[in-house]
């Protein structure tokens, strides 16, 4: 048990106890696709938010049209005020190409459309849906800092399951990529060189997990894919800082593996950090030597892997030291200056509203099943506007009968972890 401060606030699970936050003024951001449905550990999240009892969850979907209508039942099913908002629909689509935001699709994407109808919120938490140990009070430690003044939360939490390391992208790639630019930056002014140290300051800076007020999230520019996590620390850098930025330990976390090769692998996606990583500090005003990189790296992670390894046998972890070196070498290929920047515009600058992206979505849905669009209302600009829009709004809301979340009561059960 340690409780190090970094040079964010950092937050330390030193008991079990789950902190009180004002969880219903947060809409909660859980992006999905089609192989979430129906899975255990998606049904543990969204009943663990039923007694959370956020303002709204917000799913931006990603599955093709046949889909649609029973993920649409079947989120529909739990007790909690849920938005789905399919990502992939044709009106959508074409709003979005109208206004110049088509360009590539991915999580990224998913998660700025989902961030865009959740700015009526005072908060917003964005998490995903994979995880098989998800606890409820994971969005009272992400909203805790927010209520005590900060702008921005991030978690952490060791990736330690079947007796071995994990976090391999963060602990292999993302670590010492940093450690290696931080020698350049070195060179450069105070402001360059602190845009390295904050993303060094973040124990599990590829985690998807964080919250923000929704003043901050009007003001992010987003990653479209796989690079969204880091790309949003550059952003939260940029608008918050280190005083108004925190991080919060998560506890015990598990979720799905992922293979290093394959088109959704850890090879794949090293590119899209790597980039997202690169423009963040290039923004900032740190000058990269790419003709060392690689070997910066390469050094940087070696010295890591000599660290890993011995933590392992001091924990009795399995632990493979070629296959760490073979992913390191792998990696390595994914360092390049990145290409043109595709990042979406903040939505306090977009071309278009979340209403217009409402009014798409839920005639989208509707034309998949067969039912008939609720009529659009116009984006609230007071707080009892904010609250009528909760009650009546929604790009597919829940008309099944359940009571509103506002009548339920508040799970507050300290220390409780399910």
């Amino acid at each position: 048990m340690e409780y190090v401060q970094e040079r964010v606030t950092t937050l330390h699970a030193l008991t079990d106890h789950r902190p009180d936050a004002p969880t219903g003024r947060a809409a909660v951001v859980v992006p999905m696709t089609e192989r979430e449905y129906g899975t255990l550990a998606a049904e543990r999240v969204l009943t663990a938010l039923e007694t959370v009892a956020p303002a709204r969850v917000i799913v931006p979907l990603r599955a093709p049209a046949e889909r649609v209508g029973p993920f649409v039942r079947w989120l529909d099913g739990f007790d909690v005020e849920v938005e789905t908002l399919w990502c992939g629909g044709p009106r959508l689509t074409d709003l979005l190409r109208d206004h110049g935001l088509d360009g590539a699709r991915g999580k990224g994407r998913d998660v700025w459309l989902g961030l865009g109808r959740a700015l009526d919120a005072e908060y917003v938490v964005v998490h995903d849906a994979d995880t098989k140990t998800y606890s409820p009070a994971f969005v009272n430690r992400l909203v805790f800092p927010l209520a005590r003044g900060h702008d921005f939360s991030k978690g952490y939490y060791a990736r330690v399951e079947d007796g071995s390391l994990y976090g391999r992208l963060f602990r292999l790639f993302f670590r010492p990529l940093v450690r290696a630019i931080a020698a350049d930056a070195e060179n450069t002014g105070d402001r360059e060189a602190a845009i390295v140290e904050y993303l060094d300051a973040f124990r599990y800076a590829l985690a998807g997990e964080f919250a923000a007020t929704s003043d901050l999230v009007s003001r992010l520019r987003l990653q479209r894919g796989w690079g969204l996590e880091v790309g949003t620390l550059g952003e939260a850098f940029e608008h918050a800082g280190f005083a108004d930025s925190a991080q919060v330990d998560l506890g015990r976390y598990e979720h799905d593996h992922r293979s290093v090769d394959g088109p959704t692998g850890l090879a794949d996606m090293s590119r899209s950090v790597g980039a997202a990583t690169l423009r963040a500090v290039e923004n900032a005003g740190v000058s990269v030597d790419y003709a060392t990189l690689a070997s910066r790296y390469r050094e940087a992670a070696a010295d890591l892997i000599h660290g890993y390894e011995t933590d392992a046998a001091f924990n009795g972890l399995a632990y493979d030291r070629e296959d760490e070196r073979a992913q390191v070498e792998t990696y390595a290929d994914a360092l390049a200056r990145p290409g043109s920047d595709t990042r979406l515009p903040a939505w306090r600058d977009a071309p278009i509203s979340p209403a217009d992206v409402a009014e798409a979505a839920r005639a989208d849905i509707a034309a998949v099943t067969d039912t008939p669009p609720i009529a659009a209302v116009a984006e609230p600009a007071t707080e009892d506007g904010r609250r009528a829009a909760r009650d009546s709004d929604g790009v597919h809301e829940r008309r099944n009968g359940h009571r509103p979340s506002e009548s339920r009561e508040s799970d507050a059960t300290p220390g409780e972890e399910t």
